[in-house]
């Protein structure tokens, strides 16, 4: 047996270990293993508990060598290279990644303290992992990101000679090099220790619960509940991916996890194939910013604010809630346009019966809301109370299969620690860009720049941040995106007046539907791949379907009460019209409103829909006519589109009775 071969975003080789050397794959395992159990020790603070201390980066220069280890073990150099094991100039870099990684923990308390005096030691190893951590970012994501990083640590080296806004410090090459390997700033700074806990941690409980049988209950109570209605094959995938989704945060994963299975039935109930791979790509990219437990960025978010993850999850709610209307709503009238059935009655489980047998899968979201939410703990710490509740599960109930064993507990670390090292070299990265940014004065000179520009046209801001965020986003996961923004643009949002929260979500939304936009839509183009489908028809499908995520950030920056800020009265009015708003422009695209519906018709629903969306004070007192004129009008239409359905059914039984 050999090994798999695939070909990630970036487009090198990922080596699927099911076979090949047993060195290979036992190092593999041992690494990946070890760098969850590392991060799950850190997470639960048990070293400080045995009373060992330590500088929390030389923890991180651990979890960065093991990640770099595997990087190099796990991911061939070029997508052509399809060699089973890895080749020398690989292990050399593995072992070199590896053991500087280690030396830096070692020695890190007198490289610190000596750093200013630019030591050999300090400038070779810091020079070093730059150059590797480089070429594992490369690896995993793709040039895109690497080119950001050196255009930035190129200006901050150069930067000092550009007159205007824009000028920076000057910094030599040897502090620079000295500061972002070694300063708190820098590389091992607050993105690396957030995915290196944080993330880590939820990795892991997505795994625990998913050999637990979770994923099967997901994807069976979504069978259940929405299999018997009309185009219930597109509502299993809602439902399931959304679920999915909301555990693994990671889009690719989730497609194939819950595509292989949903799409199918989606295409052999009726729905185009571009239209399948569409809605899984759009609903399993949703589950990113699904609450109770989001994606990865999510966590970073919290950091970087300095805010509880309770406050990020319940600023999440509305949003996420219209997002998942949209394409409820989309694929809910398209099932009506074209007749399509629901899923034969056989193959839907009785509610009762999944319900009863896997009741018990509440219990671990029930023990990280209540450790997040009433006893305070940290986002790691919620993290892992799931995971125990979760392997609870496995190890004594399970669902639809046998339980688990310690050995699947050994696989959800390995797996974990192999599923992280992409966010890993991401959070590497931008641990080098938030170091120029701030050695520099870039970070101060950029947020000016655009603040100016704010000042003159908030709108004009926020489209150029958006377009950003997609040009940024194309080819590269949406961490990456929201690190690289949060950094250079979010700041000057912030400045400008806008809420912190609304502002960090802006550039998360966006970014996300990176995956899905043209011209490089990977989320799109893995459920297209799956279907069969035209990639790029997909895509823009993709978009139509999850056309919210393109408009509701600008609406909620100037309008927080779609975040649940604001006063009461304000939120529940903005949240039932912007539903009401949602539906009726969802109607408009598919062009059906009870009733198929004409160009005027869909035309006049889009402005009505357009017109309920508007949050309260987003155009002052104005605001309110516009919500009332445009729930009058949804009113108006959708009663003569029921009137003429029920003339027409009329009109046909009329014509039956005649012929018989």
């Amino acid at each position: 047996m050999t090994d798999k071969i695939m070909q990630n975003a970036a487009g090198s080789a990922i080596v699927e270990d099911v076979g090949g050397p047993a060195w290979v794959r036992h190092l593999i395992h041992a690494l990946a293993g070890t760098l969850t159990l590392v991060a799950v020790a850190q997470a639960a603070d048990l070293p400080s508990r045995l009373g060992y201390s330590y500088y929390t980066e030389q923890f991180l220069a651990v979890i960065l060598g093991l990640s770099l280890g595997l990087v190099f073990l796990t991911r061939r150099a070029r997508s052509t290279d399809k060699a089973v094991a890895p080749p020398i100039a690989d292990l050399v870099l593995a072992a070199l990644g590896l053991g500087l990684s280690f030396y830096v923990a070692w020695a890190y308390p007198s490289l610190l303290a000596n750093a200013m005096l630019l030591p050999w030691n300090a400038l070779v190893a810091g020079g070093l992992l730059f150059l590797l951590v480089l070429e594992g970012l490369r690896r995993t994501v793709g040039m895109t990101l690497v080119i950001v990083v050196l255009a930035i640590v190129l200006y901050g080296l150069v930067g000092h000679l550009v007159p205007g806004v824009l000028q920076t410090r000057e910094v030599q090459l040897p502090r620079l090099a000295v500061y972002l390997a070694f300063d708190p700033n820098g590389l091992f700074g607050v993105t690396l220790n957030v995915a290196a806990t944080v993330v880590v941690a939820f990795v892991l409980f997505g795994q625990l619960l998913l050999r637990s049988g979770g994923a099967d209950f997901f994807n069976d109570i979504a069978l259940a509940t929405m299999g018997h209605r009309r185009g219930g094959s597109a509502k299993i995938s809602i439902v399931a991916s959304a679920l999915f989704g909301s555990i693994s945060g990671v889009v690719v994963s989730n497609i194939v996890a819950t595509g292989v299975v949903t799409i199918r039935l989606m295409i052999n109930s009726g729905f185009r194939r571009a239209t399948a791979a569409a809605i899984e790509a759009v609903a399993s990219t949703g589950g990113q910013i699904a609450p109770p437990v989001m994606g990865a960025v999510a966590f970073l978010m919290a950091d970087i604010l300095q805010k509880p993850y309770s406050e990020i999850v319940v600023a999440a709610i509305v949003p996420a809630l219209l997002y998942y209307v949209a394409l409820y709503v989309q694929a809910d009238l398209q099932a009506a346009k074209h007749g399509i059935k629901p899923v034969e009655g056989e193959d839907i489980p009785p509610v009762g019966r999944v319900v009863t047998r896997g009741w018990v899968f509440a219990l671990p979201f029930a023990a990280i809301v209540a450790a997040l939410f009433w006893f305070n703990q940290r986002a790691e710490t919620a993290a892992l109370w799931g995971g125990g509740a979760a392997l609870l599960i496995g190890l004594f109930m399970g669902y639809g299969k046998s339980r688990m064993s310690l050995r699947d507990l050994w696989n959800a670390a390995v797996e974990s620690g192999r599923s992280i090292i992409d966010i890993i070299m991401i959070a590497a990265a931008a641990g080098f860009i938030i170091g120029v940014l701030n050695v520099t004065g870039l970070g101060f000179a950029v947020t000016f720049a655009l603040v100016d520009l704010g000042q003159g046209s908030l709108l004009l801001l926020l489209l150029i941040s958006a377009a950003v965020c997609l040009v940024l986003g194309m080819g590269m996961p949406t961490v990456g995106v929201y690190l690289l923004l949060a950094v250079l643009v979010a700041p000057s949002l912030i400045e400008t007046g806008v809420e912190p929260i609304a502002a960090h979500l802006f550039i998360f939304y966006l970014g996300m539907m990176s995956m899905v936009t043209p011209p490089i839509g990977i989320g799109a183009f893995f459920a297209a791949s799956i279907a069969k489908a035209p990639p790029m028809a997909t895509a823009f499908e993709a978009m139509r379907f999850g056309w919210t995520a393109y408009i509701i950030p600008f609406l909620f920056v100037f309008s927080p009460s779609l975040l649940l800020i604001g006063e009461p009265v304000d939120i529940v009015l903005a949240v039932v019209t912007a539903i009401l708003g949602v539906y009726a422009i969802s109607s408009a695209f598919i062009g059906w409103l009870h009733g198929p519906a004409g160009p005027v018709r869909r035309v006049l629903t889009g402005l009505a829909g357009a017109a309920l969306l508007l949050p309260p004070g987003i155009i002052g007192a104005a605001t309110l006519w516009f919500n009332a004129a445009g729930m009058a009008a949804l009113i108006v239409l959708w009663l003569l589109g029921r009137e003429r359905t029920e003339a027409e059914s009329l009109s046909v039984g009329a014509e039956n009775t005649t012929r018989i």
